[in-house]
């Protein structure tokens, strides 16, 4: 299995990629990095340079040969699924849900109210939406937000929105925090590092659902 990292995990929130890391070795998965690990070309695909995304799925569908590809982005994993061809891939919250349910992770329940924000690619495009919620509530429990699964709000990062126009990304942002304020909790779980990059603010924990079950799943690291 190759852990793909991603560009965001591997460059800016590099503590989801030691979250990851860390819970892979607690289930004793077996897994390498690319030495030399490059952009999946999201990001191009989705702001229009296709001739140099496409160069780029190229030179990486030859680095990955036939291996599952573990991915912590879930921009990463609607690319990997989508627009490449033939490849084996899993996002980080579908292995977790597999790990704790096979009994690789022994997790501790306790009672601790969180509150989880579905990524525009991993949730409404990929319609990945019971594993990341079943990761959380073998932790914690789960109180929903008023916007979810297919009709959650975007966070403001995606498409290029971040990086050409940042101010609506920080409103959009804020809106969606304002909906996680609501429910109470302190506490706010993403599966997307650009989430959780357009997302941290002051005023409550914003975290990666690796760095979540890292930080409150209290695993025997002796499993």
């Amino acid at each position: 299995m190759i852990y793909f990292r991603g560009c965001t995990a591997r460059e800016k929130e590099t503590s989801i990629q030691e979250a990851t890391e860390k819970l892979l070795g607690l289930a004793g998965v077996d897994y390498h990095i690319l030495d030399e690990e490059a952009c999946c070309g999201s990001v191009l695909l989705r702001t229009g340079f296709l001739k140099d995304a496409q160069e780029q799925i190229k030179r990486n569908t030859e680095s990955f040969k036939d291996e599952t590809i573990l991915v912590s982005c879930a921009g990463c994993y609607k690319t990997l699924k989508e627009d490449y061809e033939g490849l084996d891939v899993i996002h980080i919250s579908q292995l977790l849900n597999d790990l704790i349910e096979n009994g690789s992770l022994n997790i501790s329940k306790k009672d601790l109210n969180v509150t989880y924000h579905d990524s525009c690619h991993l949730g409404r495009h990929m319609e990945v939406f019971d594993a990341p919620r079943n990761v959380i509530e073998s932790v914690a429990n789960l109180i929903e937000m008023e916007n979810i699964r297919e009709n959650s709000l975007c966070c403001g990062a995606g498409g290029g929105v971040k990086s050409a126009y940042p101010e609506i990304a920080s409103q959009m942002a804020s809106t969606r925090i304002a909906q996680a304020k609501d429910t109470g909790c302190k506490t706010l779980i993403t599966a997307c590092p650009f989430c959780k990059l357009n997302l941290s603010n002051e005023e409550m924990e914003v975290i990666d659902l690796t760095e979540f079950l890292v930080k409150y799943g209290d695993m025997d690291e002796t499993q």
